[in-house]
């Protein structure tokens, strides 16, 4: 995934619907807690094993996956919009949890 031709995609869609009035930082930061908060509609009220099955169905999968689509749109033009590298934000953040909360098992994900 190219982050940057990512968030000049949404620049330019936005741009051809002059939308960039309306793109200020609120306001991303707002629809971005929206469409978070459509996605956790998805789940809320499941069972632990009921929100695993969600992603089962291609149908229930599609829904999730627009959720999730939409979440990250928002939050590369916020990222966009206030000067922030994602990249480099996400390889600082991770450093700075390793160093919080330190590897005990040193098991990997399955």
């Amino acid at each position: 995934m190219d982050v940057k031709a990512l968030q000049r995609q949404l620049r330019d869609f936005a741009a051809a619907r002059d939308w960039q009035p309306y793109h200020t930082p609120k306001n991303l930061a707002m629809a971005l807690m929206v469409e978070a908060a459509e996605l956790l509609e998805l789940f809320q009220w499941l069972t632990p094993e009921e929100s695993r099955r969600l992603t089962i169905d291609a149908a229930d999968r599609e829904r999730v996956a627009d959720e999730i689509a939409d979440v990250l749109l928002y939050l590369l033009q916020l990222a966009d919009h206030t000067g922030v590298d994602v990249e480099q934000a996400v390889l600082a953040k991770l450093a700075k949890n390793a160093r919080k909360h330190p590897a005990v098992g040193g098991g990997e994900y399955k």
